[in-house]
């Protein structure tokens, strides 16, 4: 009885800790301003604005759209020099000699065209907060053991943290983080539960869909997914297996949708990409890039990811708390050599796999000792 009440002590500790640092990001995002000069804010926002002024035809955004100069004004507002060039408009990209299109895909901007235009990037983070809060609860609520509910309520506040640093870099970070927090625990729920419910494969590569219409990058999150997939069928050559890959694969390419009308719409296909620039540049490994991330947030996480990968390996008589760890060490090492071999840097490229990562990880663990407790139960 003291163990249970003592574990029922920490945990609520641990709780109110996330619901505090919750608060904090909440009161720190209100502050922000929608004007800080960053190109990438004012495009997001421009799609916003596109979605609030022609609803579904928003996915067009060429720049001959902006007959209302919203996009100038915005330009104008931070200093920009060329505010009143169109083909020098910045995160548009040229697909003729007279047609310029945002290069981002359209789900960022539709999350902000929900809220009100002035007042669209505070409840953005803020809604994002809160559903990494409620996993991170959630995380909590499983906990088993008086040992791990430091390390549980650790993780949970810097899965809310990073939603807003470095989140606060890029708007597309803040719903990526929300969806990775429900991808993570779905993932796990599906691969450590008896019944693998062909329903929630389709709804976890619906998910992973969807979060490419916020980064087109967030594509390859899917890669360790559709990696142990195609290893189980060539292993186990089962109609159910291979009937959870199709039904993965379907629900992903669902869920990206929208970005695919709106490539056709914009860029002459589904499977073009609006993107230019280095953007679209060839891999290539360089000795800079590798020691910007090694300086960087980013490479404690992924060394994290790498260890937690490890000792989820070391547990012996765990197949499905181990074929979590297959898929995260897939994932990570596509999305590594892809970002490794990108010629650009940023403080937030591999934040979205590292967090997707920890989540899956995190969650098979405490669901893995779950199922422990119950076979043996405490003396």
């Amino acid at each position: 009885m003291d163990r249970g009440l003592s574990l029922g002590h920490l945990k609520a500790v641990a709780a109110l800790l996330c619901l505090a640092v919750l608060i904090t990001n909440i009161v720190s995002v209100s502050r922000w301003s929608e004007v800080r000069g960053v190109y990438d804010d004012i495009c997001y926002l421009r799609q916003a604005h596109l979605f609030q002024r022609f609803g579904i035809g928003g996915l067009d955004t060429d720049i001959s759209k902006d007959d209302d100069h919203y996009l100038q004004g915005k330009l104008k507002e931070i200093g920009y020099p060329e505010w009143n060039s169109s083909n020098r408009a910045p995160c548009h990209s040229p697909m003729s000699d007279t047609k310029f299109v945002l290069q981002y895909p359209p789900g960022t901007g539709f999350l902000l065209a929900v809220f009100p235009e002035g007042h669209q990037v505070a409840p953005l983070y803020a809604a994002s907060s809160l559903i990494v809060c409620c996993f991170a609860l959630l995380g909590i609520l499983y906990v088993c053991s008086p040992l791990w509910i430091l390390s549980t309520a650790m993780f949970a506040v810097l899965a809310l943290y990073v939603v807003v640093n470095p989140g606060k870099a890029s708007y597309s970070i803040a719903p990526t983080m929300a969806v990775c927090a429900i991808v993570g625990y779905l993932t796990s729920f599906w691969l450590l539960k008896a019944n693998r419910s062909q329903l929630l494969v389709i709804l976890i590569g619906l998910l992973l869909g969807l979060s490419v219409n916020l980064r087109l990058s967030n594509a390859i999150l899917s890669a360790g997914y559709f990696l142990f997939f195609a290893i189980s069928c060539l292993r186990s050559r089962q109609l159910t297996t291979f009937a959870q890959g199709i039904g993965f694969g379907m629900g992903f390419l669902v869920g990206m949708t929208p970005t695919l009308i709106a490539n056709a719409i914009n860029a002459g296909s589904p499977f073009t990409t609006t993107y230019g620039g280095v953007d679209v540049a060839p891999p290539e490994f360089k000795f800079g890039i590798f020691m910007q991330y090694a300086a960087d947030l980013q490479f404690a996480l992924i060394v994290l990811v790498v260890a937690s990968t490890i000792y989820r390996f070391r547990w012996k008589g765990q197949t499905r708390a181990r074929q979590v760890g297959l898929i995260v060490a897939g994932n990570l090492l596509v999305n590594l050599a892809f970002f490794l071999s990108h010629p650009v840097f940023t403080q937030y490229y591999m934040i979205p796999i590292a967090m997707l990562s920890l989540w899956s990880l995190s969650f098979a663990h405490l669901m893995q000792e779950v199922e422990v407790a119950k076979v043996i139960p405490a003396a």
